[in-house]
């Protein structure tokens, strides 16, 4: 249990890399709320009455998510609307974040923002996402490449940053290739409490 919540985590990096499974350990560890941009970006898609069903899990595989994705190439106030919901919450502490655009947009010194980008191979990111969803590596592989390429244009369209060249708002990179997810963890826990001032 954390006394003082006034700080927030942000954690980016390709998609499968591992975001999602640090940030639930760490919201865990310190008793704090965690958010996904992802969720956020599937629940406005839902709210404008796009027609598309968002429950699942591996929504974002899916041939809505592709559907999705060519309108979000012509609308960037899906991107927007989670951005700035996101930038409220991480403001006001206690959360951490999963984001691919957060550690670009939000600074603010009145609380601690933590960030962290996690590093992957493509192979390691597909074998990761294959097991997790249930499909080949090859097609892992193949969706991974397509991510990849559309984050890339889209958060340059939209905010003219590069993401996954320009690491430098970031405070901590990770390599997912080198370390266990477990490991990554326990490094990622012995950050949080030391810039919060808690006893490991």
């Amino acid at each position: 249990m954390v006394a003082n919540k006034l700080f927030s985590i942000v954690i980016s990096g390709w998609p499968a890399v591992g975001k999602t499974t640090i940030a639930c350990k760490l919201a865990e560890e310190f008793d704090i709320t965690m958010y996904n941009g992802g969720d956020i970006l599937k629940m406005l898609a839902e709210e404008e009455n796009k027609g598309y069903s968002v429950k699942r899990d591996d929504w974002w595989d899916t041939i809505e998510a592709k559907k999705f994705m060519e309108k979000r190439k012509s609308d960037p106030s899906f991107d927007k609307k989670v951005d700035k919901k996101l930038i409220e919450i991480v403001k006001k502490g206690g959360t951490v974040i999963t984001s691919y655009t957060l550690p670009w947009l939000v600074q603010d010194e009145s609380i601690i923002i933590i960030k962290f980008w996690l590093r992957g191979s493509p192979e390691n990111r597909a074998r990761r996402m294959a097991n997790r969803d249930g499909i080949s590596f090859e097609e892992a592989k193949r969706i991974i490449k397509l991510r990849d390429e559309e984050n890339k244009k889209i958060y340059y369209r939209l905010y003219g940053f590069r993401f996954g060249e320009d690491l430098t708002v970031f405070d901590y990179v990770l390599n997912t290739d080198r370390l266990s997810i477990d490991s990554l963890v326990d490094i990622s826990k012995l950050i949080v409490r030391r810039h919060i001032g808690v006893p490991d």
